[in-house]
């Protein structure tokens, strides 16, 4: 107890006792000088005091127990807070462990149980635990995968990208990216993965720090490479498409630039007469046809070549690393000579050829398409010069297609200003020698390059789409000639006009009514005119050309098959088709011999076209020995260079004044062809 504290609890305890004893000695010197008298009147005063002194004391004492209640009812309202503040205390930390329990509880449950793979992993990649979607993932047992790293799942190619994201992670960085890596599993199978790793809430020294979730994306990865090799490839054949080729080709053309040692060259390969194998046998034998052939094609590469489908049956060949230029034409025979065996298709063997262009790198090309399109013109040429060959690009091509430009344009001019010209090559009845008729032929005296061939323009006139054009206004001069004709000439008033069409025209809907008109206006009677188109183009068409060829016989129009013999038509259809006579190709006249292939063919033709109640023509007539076999095969017509050339104008006006049997008297040739043509070709017919 301290000095303070002892005064406050006894210092009236002294100072009563101090007071009583100085009463004490007051009193009792009183009582040795004054007496007992006066002792006597003293004592109630002293009496008064001793009760004074008691009640203050009493006083205190009741202070001094209050202060002593109050402290301890202090004391107790403390020690009663303090009890309730810690079984508070108690009750949170119990709340806070049920909490905690539960909470580890879910996360062990959805750890367990999730669907995607879930581990707990150190810094470097060790596995500390993993749940069981990650061991099948991963293709391992139950606690196969604790202590192994995970590094050793995962491809080499990608290891960097995941030691990448565990440093980052490690090192508390937010918004990582997951890492898509291919993995390994036990058993040697591959499987994409989204990898994601981020920091573990509740790490400590001694277990993981990471938590790392592992989802399998192997079928999103292999639906992406399925849309990028769509991309990038041909459908049908699986071969690369336009695209990819332009891309590897352009990659080599930069290659090349910077190494003018790395040549290489392009092929443009095309299949003659794939239209009529597709349109005739129909497009699911086209589509396997193009399938079986690129898989013919792709036996002919060699190693690190490219082969592409461009579209239809158009494909392209990057033969890269050349030693020389004479790789890419080997390349190209032995291209041609693997397509000389039929191709076994499901229902048939069908046998075809290609053309192929060829050009190279050494020309130097800056641009894919520079170079895709001179291969495309070698090609072109390739199928001029009599397809089932290949053709190299050079500069004198690129100057022809540029005046092939320039063909159309002027042609379209032409056309425009009826600046072009019909010559009538006649035709004969071959048990008579009488004329009975014409066939219309287009023709073209351009104003500086002189007279162009049919054989130049009128394919210029089919890919241009002039080619309608340039049929209606032959169709409308042919009737309208027959007209005056008849005005002029007595006897040409049953004479016949043959007007040659084109596939494009037996898809025209106008094309009927434009033969309506032409008649009308012309005012010749329908049998007087005669449609030929081509034995090709009927087939390649069978189905517009029956409702035109219908339609046409409803008019009362003639209608003849023209080049007969080299087409694909069947006998079925020749018995249904609407069409009065057969126009035996020239090829069969021309090589006409005793004893010939040619002459058992024709025989056969005639026999055919008898027997179903056609009129047989042959055109291409040139010596005395093929018109006396001809006659005596039992051919109708005919028409020829040794009956009569094309003729226009006076020669024309000459042979209808004097009709006489063939053969007419020697005429001077019409639009003879000058040298100084590059595009004058021999006249057709």
């Amino acid at each position: 107890m301290s000095l303070a504290d002892a005064r406050d609890v006894f210092g009236w305890v002294g100072a009563a006792t101090a007071g009583s004893a100085g009463v004490a000695a007051v009193l009792y010197i009183t009582a040795r000088i004054a007496g007992m008298g006066v002792m006597l009147t003293l004592l109630p005063i002293m009496a008064l005091l001793l009760l004074t002194l008691h009640y203050f004391t009493r006083q205190q004492d009741a202070e001094e127990a209050a202060r002593r209640a109050a402290a301890l009812a202090v004391e107790r309202e403390a020690e009663l807070a303090l009890s309730q503040a810690r079984q508070r205390e108690a009750e949170q930390t119990a709340q806070h462990l049920r909490e905690l329990e539960r909470s580890e509880g879910r996360f062990l449950n959805a750890f367990t149980h999730a669907s995607i793979g879930m581990a707990l992993v150190a810094h470097d990649g060790r596995i500390h635990q993993a749940n069981p979607a990650l061991h099948r993932l991963l293709g391992c047992a139950a606690g196969a995968l604790e202590g192994r790293g995970l590094i050793e799942f995962v491809d080499e190619d990608d290891r960097h990208r995941v030691t990448a994201t565990l440093v980052g992670a490690s090192a508390g960085a937010e918004a990582l990216l997951p890492a898509e890596v291919s993995c390994r599993r036990d058993d040697g199978t591959e499987v994409w993965a989204s990898l994601s790793c981020s920091l573990f809430a509740e790490q400590s020294a001694q277990g993981p720090s990471l938590i790392l979730q592992v989802q399998d994306v192997s079928a999103r990865h292999r639906a992406e490479l399925e849309l990028q090799h769509r991309a990038s490839h041909d459908k049908l054949t699986g071969l690369a498409n336009r695209d990819r080729f332009n891309e590897v080709l352009a990659q080599a053309i930069a290659a090349a630039r910077d190494d003018p040692t790395q040549g290489f060259a392009v092929l443009f390969l095309d299949f003659d007469r794939f239209k009529l194998i597709n349109d005739s046998k129909g497009h699911t034998v086209g589509d396997e046809f193009l399938v079986k052939a690129a898989q013919r094609l792709l036996r002919c590469l060699r190693r690190g070549d490219l082969l592409a489908r461009l579209g239809g049956d158009e494909f392209a060949i990057l033969a890269a690393d050349l030693p020389d230029d004479g790789v890419a034409v080997d390349l190209a025979q032995r291209l041609l000579e693997a397509l000389t065996e039929p191709l076994s298709l499901s229902s048939m063997e069908i046998a075809t050829t290609a053309s192929i262009g060829i050009t190279f790198s050494s020309i130097g090309y800056t641009r894919p398409e520079d170079m895709l399109r001179d291969a495309d013109i070698a090609m072109y040429r390739a199928k001029v010069g009599g397809k089932a060959r290949y053709a190299l690009f050079d500069v004198r091509l690129h100057t022809e297609v540029t005046q092939r430009v320039r063909l159309e344009s002027d042609l379209r001019q032409a056309l425009a200003a009826q600046g072009l010209a019909i010559a009538y090559q006649p035709l004969y009845d071959l048990a008579d020698g009488k004329l009975t008729g014409f066939e219309a032929l287009s023709r073209w005296i351009h104003p500086d390059l002189g007279p162009v061939s049919p054989g130049a323009f009128i394919p210029i006139a089919e890919e241009s789409g002039l080619i309608t054009q340039l049929t209606g206004y032959v169709l409308h001069d042919a009737c309208a000639q027959m007209r005056r004709w008849g005005f002029d000439h007595p006897g040409a008033g049953e004479l016949a006009v043959h007007v040659n069409v084109a596939a494009r025209d037996l898809a025209d809907l106008d094309f009927v009514p434009r033969v309506r008109r032409a008649l009308a206006t012309s005012g010749i009677a329908p049998r007087r005119l005669v449609i030929e188109l081509t034995e090709n183009i009927l087939m390649a068409e069978l189905e517009a050309a029956m409702s035109a060829l219908k339609a046409l016989r409803e008019l009362g129009v003639g209608l003849a098959v023209d080049d007969f013999g080299t087409g694909y038509s069947s006998l079925a259809h020749l018995a249904v088709l609407p069409i009065d006579s057969l126009k035996i190709d020239m090829s069969f006249v021309r090589n006409l011999r005793p004893g010939s292939k040619e002459a058992a063919v024709i025989n056969a033709i005639v026999l055919l076209a008898k027997s179903l109640g056609k009129h047989v023509i042959a055109e291409g007539i040139e010596t005395e020995l093929q018109l006396g076999m001809l006659r005596e095969l039992g051919c109708d017509s005919g028409q020829g260079f040794l009956l009569s050339r094309p003729l226009m104008g006076d020669a024309l006006d000459a042979l209808l004044r004097q009709p006489r049997p063939y053969p007419p008297p020697p005429l001077p040739q019409p639009l003879a062809l000058p040298r100084r043509s590059p595009l004058a070709l021999a006249a057709s017919r």
